[in-house]
């Protein structure tokens, strides 16, 4: 049950740090047979991050994107990068229970992996919960509808 418009790319992108792990996703991602853009990095030279993470937001913000992902060595670099754009909600994730409240409670529309800090085959398992996890409303509705400045 993939709870994004399935209709829409997913975008995804990283650092350096995150490339690895970013073209495990993609293997994932064309196993499930979802469509992608990517906007890099495409390979392991040294890079700025918010080259990398402006454009996987700005794809969410403007609705190019049914969502995103991004990773860096962290997770911290993209992720406050991609929230300094309006009606995105970017997630730090490293394990299962995070990828899914991440969408329950806060209705994030980016998933942000820190690459050094997660196994192998554990993002493509948060990917999958980030997916296919619906927004709970309710109680967590006004609250992200706080988060906007």
């Amino acid at each position: 049950m993939y709870v994004f418009d399935s209709t829409k790319p997913i975008a995804i992108g990283c650092d350096h740090a995150g490339f690895d792990c970013k073209e495990d996703l993609i293997s994932f991602l064309e196993g499930e047979k979802m469509t992608f853009k990517d906007f890099g990095t495409y390979n392991k030279d040294s890079v700025d991050y918010p080259d990398f993470a402006h454009p996987v937001a700005t794809a969410v913000e403007n609705g190019e994107a049914g969502f995103g992902i991004l990773l860096c060595g962290s997770a911290n670099g993209v992720a406050i990068t991609a929230n300094k754009h309006p009606g995105v909600r970017a997630a730090i994730c490293w394990g299962e229970e995070l990828a899914e409240l991440a969408r329950k409670h806060n209705n994030a529309n980016i998933i942000c992996i820190p690459a050094r800090f997660v196994r192998d085959g554990d993002a493509e398992k948060m990917l999958d919960i980030f997916m296919n996890t619906e927004f709970e409303g309710g109680r967590h509705e006004g609250r992200v509808k706080k988060i906007a400045c």
